[in-house]
């Protein structure tokens, strides 16, 4: 099992990233982005179900990132739009086998998002 992720770089306030994540050797009934900034403890980004339909935000990323998926695929995005400054952090994309787990089993090797003000 594989989760790659990628999409990540250096763009202005205000501007767009998508990233993605392709996982491999199964299908997971939940994914999610995460990130993690230089000093701080990783932290939860959105989440979404295999349904496509049921997703999850933290708060300060509400209204301006969307996740989605592609079950044919096994594939899932994270487009990030009007993004921040402090947005800036090593993103990673997870997967959880059961969706009640509180744990997710396996994690991506993280992609950088630069946003320079």
């Amino acid at each position: 099992v594989q989760l790659q992720a990628s999409g990540g770089g250096l763009v202005q306030a205000g501007g767009s990233l998508r990233l993605s994540c392709a996982a491999s050797g199964r299908s997971f009934s939940s994914m999610g982005w995460f990130r993690q900034a230089p000093g701080k403890e990783r932290e939860f980004v959105a989440l979404i179900r295999r349904s496509g339909v049921t997703t999850s935000y933290a708060d300060s990323v509400k209204g301006r990132f969307t996740i989605s998926r592609d079950n044919a695929k096994n594939m899932v995005y994270l487009q990030m739009n009007s993004l921040k400054p402090e947005d800036t952090a090593v993103y990673f994309c997870a997967a959880k086998i059961d969706m009640y787990a509180s744990k997710y089993d396996y994690w991506g090797q993280g992609t950088q998002v630069t946003v320079s003000s």
